[in-house]
């Protein structure tokens, strides 16, 4: 189980993220928009910089739902690998079963 500072932790980033999202974009439209002249580009990238830094969407760390563990987590099922072989054995996880040959 992780602590529960780093789950606590990871779940203000998202927060922080999410409300910054729709500033954060229209920045990267101004940086990315060929017809803008250098100085808004250049306020647009000063203003993105001046953004917390948990504002990036990037710093998240995917964790697995149950345990909170934040290496090895499958996309597809938002568990980690230990819980997701739990699930599987139980017969949680439809249309997976374990590999035989």
């Amino acid at each position: 189980m992780a602590k529960k500072s780093m789950i606590a932790r990871d779940q203000k980033r998202a927060q922080i993220a999410q409300r910054y999202a729709e500033r954060r974009a229209q920045l990267k439209a101004v940086i990315n928009d060929r017809s803008a002249d250098p100085e808004q580009v250049e306020a647009a990238v000063v203003a993105l910089q001046k953004l917390p830094r948990d504002a990036s969407p990037s710093r998240i760390q995917r964790r697995c739902r149950v345990s909170g563990r934040p290496h090895a987590v499958y996309r597809k099922f938002g568990l980690g690998r230990n819980k997701l072989r739990e699930a599987v054995m139980r017969g949680d996880v439809p249309g997976v079963v374990k590999a035989s040959w």
